[in-house]
């Protein structure tokens, strides 16, 4: 059994069992990578694909948990090369990061030009997607951290953190008769059209359930990922907008008001995720705690040696967040 054929299999799973794809990816030929999943198939003794012709069509139950434990395996390796790294030049290497829109919109921006800064030989690469895209990136190890509020959690392999909680505002054109409710009710919310996030965007969730409780049925007439759409379609007097307060700013955003809503809905959480078992360079570290100053090293060490998700839930209990 040979490392290489395992980053294969592993490689393979990943790209859809397309072997053309996975050969492109890994420089090398696509015989060559069948040659080597079946000498590892008859070693093995069992097949970890079902073929139709010369196609692969789907893994078989052993392939499943072969392509599992090669996945730990190939995680393991790159560890030992960025322990190698760590030893060699502490202060350069790479960082990449899956995020959604808002975070890499109002969050991340001076975080991240202060930790470029400070490390300039560090290539820092940003994903944004869905959180469930988010949360499956850092699950399978292709980026280092995901920062998400929603779908972190549906991952065990994930270490997560919580970083910040914020709230919501509601958005109206300047004048907007909603102006003058006060306080701003659930029931004066509902009586006009919402322009809001995607279910599973930003704390969708919390929203939902905060009418669902009041026994309300919004009329959510628009919905986007990204919270300056938002915005343009509530300029446009589509709705009134729902967004995280983070995503206002009176300066920039002429023509609309903020009404906060924090006595709405319930506050979400942003979290910082990595997989479990990763080894975090020291400047991995310090671009933690830059964006969640409490999350100091040694509470981060702690939380890796956790052994479930439930030990790290217990280990941030007590700590008291700060807002954005």
């Amino acid at each position: 059994m040979k490392l290489q054929q395992l980053r294969y299999i592993w490689e393979v799973a990943r790209h859809d069992l397309n072997v053309s794809a996975t050969a492109e990816k890994l420089f090398t030929s696509q015989p060559g990578i069948s040659k080597q999943i079946r000498m590892l198939e008859d070693e093995l003794g069992v097949q970890i694909f079902q073929r139709s012709g010369k196609h692969l069509t789907e893994v078989t139950p052993a392939g499943e948990a072969i392509i599992d434990k090669c996945s730990e395996i190939l995680a393991g390796v790159d560890s030992i090369k960025q322990i190698a790294l760590e030893h060699s030049d502490q202060k350069a290497g790479s960082l990449s990061i899956a995020t959604t829109h808002t975070q890499a919109r109002y969050v991340l921006p001076p975080v991240i030009k202060d930790f470029m800064e400070r490390y300039p030989a560090v290539s820092l690469h940003m994903h944004q997607g869905t959180p469930m895209q988010i949360s499956e990136l850092a699950s399978k190890g292709t980026v280092d951290f995901a920062i998400a509020t929603e779908a972190l959690e549906l991952f065990d392999n994930l270490v997560m953190m919580p970083c910040y909680r914020w709230n919501r505002s509601v958005i109206v054109p300047q004048g907007h008769p909603l102006l003058a409710v006060k306080p701003l009710t659930l029931q004066a919310l509902a009586e006009y059209p919402i322009v809001t996030y995607v279910f599973g965007f930003t704390g969708r969730s919390q929203l939902d359930a905060a009418f669902s409780s009041a026994g309300l049925k919004p009329q959510v007439t628009f919905t986007a990922a990204d919270a300056d759409v938002i915005k343009t379609y509530v300029k446009l007097e589509l709705g009134v907008g729902i967004v995280a307060s983070m995503a206002y700013d009176p300066d920039r955003d002429t023509g609309l008001e903020a009404i906060p809503a924090d006595h709405l809905f319930e506050a979400s959480t942003t979290k910082i995720g990595f997989r479990r078992g990763t080894f975090l360079r020291s400047y991995m570290y310090d671009f933690i705690e830059s964006f969640a100053p409490h999350l100091k090293r040694s509470l981060v060490e702690t939380a890796q040696r956790s052994r479930s998700k439930e030990e790290v839930d217990r280990l941030f209990a007590d700590l008291v967040l700060p807002t954005h």
